[in-house]
């Protein structure tokens, strides 16, 4: 009896995506070592820039028991390193984005002002002041203010727009119950944009470790999954180089999926979603 798809159903829903999800990886990794041998092949390299699959994942198991094979130190130190910078940049960010954002979307004066700063500074890349911050704070506090700088505008941004978005029912009625300007500001328009918070915090997230890796290649403290990478190359290591992107990769989606699972729950909580 043929199984039917029921789109209504969590599991028949879950078992689709899983199985999209495995046959997307495998084409990727098809893909990946195809462009890899005909690379190797067409430009004569004895040993190729674009290492294969199966040698990147070599060297990743061999990177997670032994250690990196230059300096000899542990994958894991390598990943706290960028991992607590990530951590401090996210967090000075959501610091000061989040008042700054909520003033901002709630007090017209405050938008109208800081706009134009918004605007000029927005678009300059991270990336930009990743040479001049680490000259400015050293190279481990260079790096977290690369890490601030490129989340903290999808934080404002999204908690300006949160705030704007808010039904003007709500503080209709809560003007007509006698609320006070603060009370409306607390009880109304900051949790009216957590879900607009989120939103940011996703976004930001996956443009901080863009963020974190382009700051390490600045490095000169030999710490960093980022400055890992730089290094292996610099060493003609590329499997290591690639297995260094693929903990990149797998911290990013670590991070953002966690945000996701958050961001889920509290709209779950707060009723938005069904």
């Amino acid at each position: 009896m043929a199984l039917k798809y029921d789109e209504h159903n969590k599991y028949h829903r879950l078992a689709r995506t899983g199985v999209i999800t495995v046959i997307s990886l495998i084409v990727l990794l098809w893909v990946w070592w195809l462009v890899s041998t005909i690379i190797q092949k067409t430009m004569d390299f004895n040993t190729s820039p674009l290492a294969t699959p199966g040698e990147a994942f070599v060297a990743l198991f061999d990177f997670f028991n032994n250690g990196d094979p230059i300096e000899h130190r542990s994958m894991w130190s390598w990943i706290w390193s960028s991992l607590s910078k990530f951590i401090k940049g996210f967090l000075l960010a959501l610091v000061l984005a989040l008042p700054v954002g909520l003033l901002m979307g709630y007090f017209k004066i405050l938008r109208e002002f800081f706009t134009p700063w918004v605007e000029v500074l927005r678009p300059i890349a991270p990336i930009a002041w990743a040479p001049i911050f680490v000259i400015i704070f050293q190279a481990t506090n260079g790096s977290i203010m690369v890490v601030f700088v490129g989340i903290f505008f999808p934080l404002l941004t999204n908690i300006v727009f949160g705030v704007q978005k808010i039904d003007t029912k709500l503080l209709d009625a809560a003007k007509t119950l006698g609320a006070s300007r603060m009370q409306i500001f607390v009880k109304v328009v900051v949790p009216s944009t957590v879900p607009y918070l989120m939103n940011g915090v996703k976004v930001g997230l996956g443009v901080g470790w863009m963020c974190i890796v382009a700051a390490e290649l600045y490095n000169t403290t030999l710490s960093g999954i980022g400055y890992f990478v730089k290094f292996m190359i610099d060493n003609a290591s590329y499997d290591y180089a690639f297995a260094g992107i693929i903990i990149i990769a797998v911290l990013g989606l670590l991070t953002t999926g966690v945000a996701e699972y958050a961001s889920k729950c509290i709209s779950r909580r707060m009723g938005l979603d069904a």
